[in-house]
């Protein structure tokens, strides 16, 4: 017999020694699947492959427990996969490592599982892995099934309590349980004191897969972002939103080339523009809005053209980009106002001039030779532009998703050799005429276009939106933008995407024009899922503080918080102790009787032992106190009658107590 059979057999009233049932291991087993599922579509394969083998080993333990492993054995396991985690991570602890280990030992775990203890043990470690799934995903769906986890957890924990109880009625009582967690829950999500950022420190390599916008483009960068149905950021525009052709999301300025690469470079600093009138009438292109970023690792911020405003923590380069201070890393929510109709502001530093007509030398010589034609024939900048404009026009360009491979003379090849390019081949192609025809100009990327939801009234803004221009700087109008993509296919400013491009080729998949319900699906979800970022993800000091001076609480600090913090949940505990004391039913008279009766006995040497009933404590009672023998046997004949009879008459209950008072035993 092991140890833990014989500690249960030598106390056999120790619930955390009695063995564990199969009822309760199993729903144990489908809590930590559901647990430990996400981790291991993370973890290294091998690992995920040796935990799914000890889950599998546990559930043959079911019907054959004798093929449970030695402790020896569960250590050496043990070992060789803390090797093997060193060797995969060059750590034992930190985010990575530490979660992928804890997963292995749930499954080391069940397997050494005997006892009720053992299993409560079990339901920590689950909870704890509960909380290491949101370090990687706080969605709607991981919130939802770590619920279930939970709920399943705490029912296998209160069936260590109860064995053989149905589990049906374990869940019951652990939805109780939990349903009288949610007042405090919501509580001390509300009132805690927020910090900024994340409380645990992430790895730097936490962002690597963050999609977006780069800060270099070369032929076909574009095109692959495109591809992507990923969220870039929502707007929400005060009153009505503009029309499309306007909705040009400003990113990164590009203004050196190598040849084949656009870079950004490193502008300098410029100082916010002076306030705009707040008078629609006086000013039509003005727009309020607010942006909700995703996170994309960058500083970059997006805006119309032209930005009327700076946000908080942010900075507006000389070139008009809007750059965040740090990195965006987390969903971040701001305030803007843009003017589309304002006229270019022609000052500009004769610096950005020079910079705006470098070009590497050996490049490209017929888009060159065609440059210097053009400003030959012309008489100045502007007629240049037109000239390259009606080139545009009438050059036959493809807009294409599925561009061909460019070789050195990328400019050369595209406008006369395939004539078919992405966004960045137009706009990388126009620049480099106009610096060859010593016209300064620079590309712009950001985005272009966005959908309106019609379910919450926001304008969501993708990945498949990236898009690139030109800017063309003309003495006495300053830079001006002009889009060589929108003269070759005017459709992609108006219609968006997918009907800008040959039918023939592959959109991504909610783009397709047959798909319309399923659209229709993810508009609902994505209202849904914006909420949750606002108002769950995203409630941070500042929003704290909102929420605050709404309930007349000015400026409260950390302190002021901790005291609300604590009055509530005082209230709280007083309220439930107030409303679990009333639902405590009072003995009713037929067994304050039968317990007056009761205690005299007792004070007479005859105490009631807690397994005794009525008859049998009132035959004994009767043979200690012989002479009170008739009066205790009436007393109890007519106890039982009442209280196990079908009705208590009135007059029985009063006749009861009037036997009990006068009862004297001597």
């Amino acid at each position: 017999m092991s140890a833990p059979a014989a500690a249960a057999v030598a106390h056999p009233f120790a619930p955390e020694l009695r063995p564990i049932g199969a009822q309760d291991l199993a729903g144990l087993l489908i809590a930590l699947a559901l647990v430990v599922a996400p981790h291991a579509l993370r973890a290294p394969w091998w690992l995920t492959l040796l935990t799914v083998l000890l889950y599998a080993w546990r559930c043959l333990a079911l019907r054959h427990p004798d093929i449970l492993p030695s402790r020896w054995l569960l250590l050496a396991i043990a070992l060789a996969a803390m090797a093997g985690v060193w060797m995969e991570y060059r750590a034992l602890f930190g985010r990575t490592p530490g979660i992928v280990l804890l997963v292995l030992f749930s499954g080391l775990k069940l397997l050494e599982l005997r006892s009720q203890r053992d299993g409560t043990a079990v339901v920590f470690l689950a909870w704890f892995l509960v909380i290491t799934n949101f370090l990687y995903s706080q969605s709607i769906p991981t919130a939802l099934a770590m619920c279930a986890a939970l709920a399943l957890t705490t029912a296998s924990l209160v069936g260590f309590s109860a064995p053989r109880r149905d589990l049906r009625a374990n869940l019951r009582t652990a939805g109780l349980l939990l349903a009288q967690a949610i007042p405090a829950a919501l509580i001390l999500f509300v009132l805690f004191p927020r910090v900024q950022g994340p409380l645990w420190g992430l790895p730097q390599d936490a962002y690597t897969a963050m999609s977006g916008l780069s800060d270099t483009m070369s032929p076909g960068n574009l095109s692959q972002l495109t591809l992507s149905d990923a969220i870039a950021f929502r707007v929400e525009f005060e009153d009505e939103m503009p029309p499309r052709r306007s909705l040009y999301w400003r990113g990164p300025v590009l203004w050196d080339f190598d040849g084949r690469t656009w870079r950004v470079g490193s502008p300098g600093f410029a100082q916010a523009p002076p306030p705009r009138p707040q008078s629609g009438a006086v000013d039509a292109g003005r727009y309020a809005y607010s942006v909700t970023l995703e996170p994309h690792n960058r500083n970059w911020l997006f805006a119309i053209e032209t930005a009327g405003m700076v946000p908080e923590r942010a900075r507006l380069l000389d070139d008009g980009q809007i750059v965040s201070l740090a990195p965006i890393r987390a969903r971040m929510r701001y305030d803007m106002v843009s003017h589309t109709d304002l006229p270019p502001d022609p000052a500009v530093e004769p610096w950005q001039l020079r910079r705006a007509l470098r070009l590497p030398a050996g490049f490209n010589p017929k888009a060159v030779a065609l440059a210097e034609s053009w400003r030959r024939e012309s008489p100045g900048d502007a007629a240049v532009l037109q000239r390259a404009a009606e080139f545009f026009r009438r050059s036959q360009l493809v807009y294409t998703l599925e561009p061909p491979l460019l070789g050195q003379d990328s400019v050369d090849e595209f406008l006369f050799r395939t004539k078919a390019g992405f966004c960045e081949h137009f706009s990388s192609a126009l620049v480099f005429l106009m610096r060859a025809a010593g016209v300064p100009a620079r590309v712009v990327t950001g985005y272009q276009g966005g959908d309106l939801n019609p379910v919450d009234g926001k304008v969501t803004v993708r990945q498949s939106d990236a898009h690139a221009w030109a800017e063309v700087y003309l003495v006495d109008r300053g830079w001006i933008r002009v889009d060589p993509t929108a003269l070759a296919a005017p459709g992609r400013l108006e219609a968006g995407l997918a009907r800008s491009v040959p039918t023939a080729q592959e959109l991504p998949f909610l783009m397709r024009p047959e798909l319309q319900w399923l659209r229709s699906v993810r508009n609902q979800w994505e209202a849904l899922a914006h909420q949750w970022n606002v108002w769950v993800l995203g409630y941070n000091p500042d929003r704290q503080r909102e929420l605050m001076s709404l309930i007349g609480m000015e400026d409260v600090d950390w302190r002021g918080l901790a005291a609300a913090l604590m009055t509530v949940l005082g209230a709280l505990v007083v309220v439930l102790v107030a409303w679990s004391l009333r639902g405590h039913a009072r003995a009713d008279p037929v067994s304050r009787a039968w317990l007056a009766f009761c205690r005299k006995l007792g004070k007479r040497g005859v105490a009631r032992a807690p397994h005794e009933g009525p008859r049998d404590f009132s035959e004994r009672a009767a043979a200690q106190l012989p002479a009170m023998a008739q009066a205790i046997q009436r007393i109890a004949a007519l106890y039982i009658a009442l209280r196990y009879g079908g009705d208590a008459p009135a007059e029985k209950v009063a006749e009861l107590r009037r036997r009990v008072s006068e009862f004297r035993p001597a």
